[in-house]
């Protein structure tokens, strides 16, 4: 079972700088194998795999040097979010993927190598991010990590989306059954022997609600049969 938790970080000057350098290569990234894997499945009735991407990479840092500022993994996981972009369209569990604005919200993903700090209250990300101040509201899962998510959203703000693989534990039934006895001296008393009494602010207003029920039942009664008396 997957559970992500959305952290605030804080960039400095240069991570903000470097991060923009890398939003915007990933972005022209994925549009150009969004446009190579349409392109491929027009002409040939099949689109690029995620390895086929991949064997493109090298030759495309070479071309364009930029594009080497990013983490490498980060870039190879773009080829695995298009190819499963494809995937979840063609067996219907998605739109057709669109390309991406500078406009619209920017993001880049770590597969792997980053390390999470709450007790010094900072991320640890691979290549030249670096450290990053993080403010984590929740106590994380003791569980693994698969991705972390750093986004910028349209009023300029900056968040750390992390992604947890936790176990599912089922509820286990519980077969055996233990006994409860009412009495007068314990409240309840259980099959094993533990004894339980209601706390003396609970036991009064029970009281006090059992005498007002009482004196209405009174009332009631005595009315029934003053009416049986002048019947007769």
């Amino acid at each position: 079972m997957y559970r992500a938790i959305k952290v605030r970080i804080y960039p400095t000057d240069e991570q903000e700088s470097y991060l923009a350098q890398c939003f915007g290569n990933t972005r022209w990234l994925w549009n150009y194998m969004l446009n190579a894997t349409t392109t491929a499945y027009k002409e040939t009735g099949k689109g690029l795999s995620k390895a086929a991407m991949d064997k493109l990479l090298p030759g495309l840092k070479k071309e364009y040097e930029w594009l080497g500022l990013a983490y490498s993994q980060v870039l190879k996981r773009l080829t695995f979010n298009v190819s499963s972009a494809f995937v979840n369209f063609f067996e219907g569990r998605a739109k057709f993927p669109t390309f991406k604005s500078k406009h619209g919200k920017q993001s880049i993903q770590y597969p792997q190598n980053v390390k999470l700090i709450p007790f010094d209250s900072v991320i640890k990300f691979p290549g030249n991010l670096g450290l990053m101040k993080a403010v984590f509201h929740k106590q994380l899962p003791n569980a693994k990590f698969t991705s972390v998510t750093i986004s910028r959203n349209a009023d300029g703000k900056y968040y750390a989306s992390i992604v947890f693989n936790q176990e599912y534990t089922p509820v286990v039934a519980i077969r055996d059954a233990i006994g409860v006895d009412l009495g007068l001296k314990n409240f309840a008393i259980t099959s094993e022997g533990l004894k339980y009494d209601l706390p003396k602010k609970q036991l009064a207003k029970l009281e006090n609600n059992k005498k007002r029920k009482q004196k209405k039942l009174a009332k009631k009664t005595d009315k029934t049969s003053n009416k049986r008396r002048k019947a007769k």
